[in-house]
């Protein structure tokens, strides 16, 4: 973690586990069953089961394809958001938020490619995706406590069966069918 991240995080702590575990339980009280917001918040339990799974792997191959999986989950979930929701964001007038949102997915991509330099084995590499680890589950605390549900409140009933469809496709088709 640089000199500038660390000051970053001391100025402004992450969000506690129980801030989070109880925003991702609004959300899910909020979000329409199979809608997009349901969706997201399902890929989102998939990602940190991923992150997980990174660091449980124990020699350097596992941890290699385990990031890999992680990194293909990221990649598909914010292409998609970036594809569909964060457009739909904009629309809506909340235009700092998107940026913020497109902003913090194209930091987490370069910080991915970064890790792939480091020895999956090594301190330093647990450190930068423990830092990845950290700033996306920031992400998807915003997007679960804040604009997601802003979102879903504000586009009419016949958008968001657009944009559930539209964001299912985006997912299968940067993730798989298995997504």
């Amino acid at each position: 973690m640089s000199f500038l991240d660390r000051a970053i995080a001391a100025i402004t702590p992450p969000e506690s586990d129980e801030k989070r575990m109880e925003a991702r339980r609004a959300a899910r009280e909020k979000a329409i069953t199979g809608g997009w917001f349901s969706q997201v918040i399902d890929e989102h339990e998939a990602i940190e089961n991923a992150f997980a799974q990174v660091h449980q792997a124990t020699d350097a191959d596992a941890r290699r394809k385990a990031t890999k999986r992680l990194a293909i989950l990221l990649t598909g979930h914010a292409n998609a958001e970036e594809a569909v929701l964060y457009p739909e964001m904009a629309d809506t007038g909340h235009k700092t938020h998107t940026s913020m949102a497109y902003e913090e997915q194209a930091m987490t991509k370069v910080q991915l490619a970064l890790l792939e330099k480091i020895d999956p084995m090594s301190q330093d590499y647990l450190d930068k995706l423990e830092h990845i680890r950290g700033a996306v589950t920031h992400h998807m605390y915003q997007e679960e406590s804040d604009w997601f549900p802003e979102l879903q409140a504000e586009v009419p009933e016949d958008r968001q069966t657009f944009l559930s469809n539209r964001f299912r496709e985006e997912v299968t088709r940067y993730v798989g069918a298995d997504a």
